[in-house]
């Protein structure tokens, strides 16, 4: 075969240090577009950003050329970086260190950005650990509670 092909959809799903309520409604369009960029600068296009207060799902497709890890890195420490420049409420802001990715069939795509684009109207009814919670047991990983 003349060319390396790929498609890995990933499904990633990370939240504050502490879950931390800090990503406001004003903050939050910002910043997935700026983590839109870095995922972009990484080969990895985002298909979707969305999440609340304490937590972001992002959709997309990862680079052949580049790790998970890696993507999920830079993602994570340049907007940990560009947020602390939005003002003294963000000052101290990390991300947790950890952080579930699920792999996403193409067909299953609408069905995913649906659910992130829901997560405001989802988050009325669903804590995080529950919602984190499900997505371990649909894709049958063992956990360890007090992680969640």
């Amino acid at each position: 075969m003349p060319q390396s092909l790929a498609v890995n959809l990933v499904h990633l799903i990370y939240s504050t240090k502490n879950r931390e309520p800090l990503l406001t409604a004003e903050v939050r369009p910002t910043l997935f577009a700026y983590q839109a960029g870095i995922f972009r600068q990484w080969d990895s296009p985002a298909v979707v950003i969305g999440g609340v207060e304490d937590h972001v799902h992002a959709l997309f497709l990862l680079s052949k050329n580049h790790t998970l890890v890696k993507v999920i890195e830079e993602v994570k420490k340049s907007s940990s970086k560009w947020i602390k420049s939005e003002g003294r409420a963000f000052e101290s802001f990390h991300w947790q260190s950890r952080y579930g990715a699920f792999s996403v069939s193409p067909p299953h795509v609408p069905q995913i950005r649906a659910y992130i684009e829901g997560q405001a109207e989802h988050h009325k009814a669903e804590t995080f650990q529950v919602e984190f919670r499900t997505f371990l047991e649909r894709y049958k990983i063992a956990y360890d509670e007090k992680y969640v």
